[in-house]
């Protein structure tokens, strides 16, 4: 049930998904966490605070404070955590096109959000990278 690790395999059949609805990033206390009343996408404990990945919807709702809002693109291949390239790879051909992008990494997938203006773009970048892959035989 390992993910795939070799670079061009996982370049070739990454398959980006353009999620749904936009995204935020706040900073809560632990006790703020705690008493929330749904459950956000994602969170990782820093020592600033507990910083948080949630709807804009659930954002306003709970009237947290927030700077701009996120697209979420999936990348549905199921890559491995120990895969050595990949982010990398995705992360400079999109910043060649001047978007950036703020990776999580989950057991299976890796999630890239990007700003809500740019999901467009990233998705071409995305696909045209994948498509250079599966056309070249591995991106040569």
């Amino acid at each position: 049930m390992s993910g795939e690790t070799e670079l061009s395999k996982l370049l070739m059949s990454m398959e980006p998904v353009l999620r749904e609805g936009m995204y935020v990033f706040c900073t809560v206390s632990e006790e703020a966490y705690e008493g929330f009343s749904f459950r956000p996408l994602g969170f990782f404990r820093e020592r600033e605070g507990m910083s948080v990945i949630l709807s804009e919807e659930q954002a306003i709702q709970a009237g947290l404070p927030y700077e701009s809002t996120w697209a979420c693109i999936s990348l549905t291949v199921h890559s491995s955590l120990s895969a050595v390239g990949f982010l990398a790879a995705i992360s400079a051909r999109l910043a060649q096109a001047g978007i950036s992008v703020n990776a999580v990494s989950a057991f299976y997938h890796d999630h890239l959000f990007v700003a809500w203006a740019s999901r467009e773009s990233a998705m071409v970048v995305l696909k045209e990278l994948s498509h250079s892959f599966n056309q070249e035989g591995g991106g040569r």
